[in-house]
């Protein structure tokens, strides 16, 4: 049957094996649990319709059984009729033939479609322990599918990290730290010029005037030289 060909096509491979050779083994796996599915309805449908025919074929068994328990009272009823005068005997045996006649076919009936249920009986079985078979490799296959999507999830997640960290490695940052410290470098030193270059432009005035004490030097040097110069007019 189809059914069991994609059975045995699916199962024969671990699911580990299957995500290896199919581009997207979720979709795959779904696709091929949605087949199942409908054919696990198609199988349940066929159950029920050979079970109800087994069910039918027994019950037409049973009724050709009471159909010719039926006859044989009947031809009981014949014969007692004719005992008791209200039937010629020789009718009377003509119709209890005919009775019997009926019975023993109704029997050679009635054992055919014994048969017949006992068949369609046992085929059904069949069919509902294939059903069984069905739902369980369906159950346990989705039960596989919630673990590989969950799967999916973390390795998805864990490979998004990994190239992350592994760009943090390859890509322009490390290159643009390097970059921006040697800017600071370059700004730091080009600071210390500028100092020493606006140091190299003081005048010899300013240093002069910065070593010997500024404005207060030449306050006191004046003061001396006013002493100089009143001492000059008294003589």
């Amino acid at each position: 049957m189809n059914i069991f060909k994609r059975i045995f096509r699916i199962g024969q491979a671990e699911i580990h094996a299957v995500v290896d050779k199919m581009e997207d083994p979720i979709k795959m796996t779904e696709q091929g649990i949605r087949e199942m599915k409908e054919d696990l309805e198609q199988s349940l449908e066929a159950y029920a319709k050979v079970k109800a025919l087994a069910i039918r074929t027994q019950n037409n068994c049973e009724k050709k059984k009471e159909e010719a328990n039926e006859f044989e009272s009947k031809a009981i009823l014949l014969l007692q009729k004719a005992q008791k005068g209200e039937l010629s005997a020789e009718k009377a045996e003509s119709l209890a033939k005919e009775a019997l006649l009926l019975k023993k076919q109704l029997l050679i009936e009635a054992t055919e479609l014994d048969k017949q249920a006992a068949i369609h009986q046992s085929s059904a079985e069949e069919l509902h322990k294939n059903v069984d078979i069905l739902k369980f490799n369906i159950a346990k296959w989705e039960s596989e599918l919630s673990t590989l999507k969950a799967r999916v999830k973390v390795s998805n997640a864990a490979k998004m990290v990994n190239r992350q960290l592994a760009n943090i490695d390859s890509n322009s940052t490390i290159s643009m730290l390097e970059r921006m410290k040697e800017k600071v470098e370059e700004d730091e030193a080009l600071a210390k010029a500028y100092g020493e270059i606006a140091t190299g432009n003081r005048s010899k005035v300013d240093e002069i005037n910065e070593s010997i004490g500024g404005s207060d030097a030449v306050n006191s040097e004046l003061e001396e030289l006013k002493r100089k110069l009143n001492g000059d007019a008294e003589i």
